[in-house]
């Protein structure tokens, strides 16, 4: 049995990304969840830039934009390139100074120590960032708040039929693993009622591609 070192999940986050930018055989990293269910982490993807998919659901966003969670910033790249304000707030420091490369508004911390209210038009959890905490109903719910009236979150899902659920989760790499943290993975089936709790309307939920997206307004004028 392999010996794995003890690390955070933010420091085997940033092993990855550093892993993908450096060199031509990168490491393949996994979210592994306490049931053995694996899910490979598309480091790759959040490298690079937007997808057409990534794209037309952009064209969605009216600003200023907050993208929480934003990574390395493919999606500030994507709406700057539109003209459209965005600021990303992200917990890696690795992550927001490649995002920073892409756009000169990047938060480094939590989402949850946001305070300031409805100052955002657009909220964005993409990549399955609304499993961020393991209790969506309280991260979309502290979203609307940072939302102005009538203001939207775009959200991406999984599929019809997964499973809606609070885990607990860690990072696999070749060699390192991350402590347990909770996240949640949250399905098309159940946005509705996750989303009406947290005082959101369900506008649209629509696939493109293999990947799932749902709409969310805030209700106001």
């Amino acid at each position: 049995m392999r010996e794995l070192t003890l690390r955070t999940a933010t420091d085997l986050y940033e092993s990855g990304m550093e892993s993908l930018r450096s060199t031509l055989d990168p490491d393949t990293y996994y979210a592994v969840a306490e049931d053995g269910t694996r899910k490979l982490l598309p480091i790759s993807r959040w490298l690079k830039r937007a997808p057409d998919q990534e794209e037309r659901l952009l064209d969605r966003a009216d600003g200023p934009v907050l993208d929480i969670g934003c990574g390395p910033g493919r999606h500030l790249a994507a709406l700057g390139r539109r003209g459209i304000e965005a600021t990303g707030i992200e917990i890696s420091r690795y992550a927001v100074a490649v995002a920073r490369e892409q756009s000169e508004s990047v938060i480094h911390g939590s989402v949850f120590d946001l305070t300031g209210r409805h100052c955002w038009q657009t909220a964005l959890l993409l990549d399955g960032n609304v499993g961020i905490g393991g209790d969506p109903e309280r991260l979309l719910a502290h979203a609307a708040g940072l939302l102005r009236p009538g203001g939207q979150v775009l959200v991406e899902l999984d599929g019809p039929s997964s499973e809606t659920r609070s885990v607990q989760l860690r990072l696999e790499g070749p060699t390192d693993v991350s402590e347990w943290f909770p996240w949640a993975w949250v399905g098309t089936d159940a946005i509705v009622q996750i989303a009406g709790t947290a005082g959101l309307e369900a506008v649209e939920i629509w696939a493109s591609g293999d990947r799932w997206f749902a709409q969310l307004r805030l209700p106001g004028a």
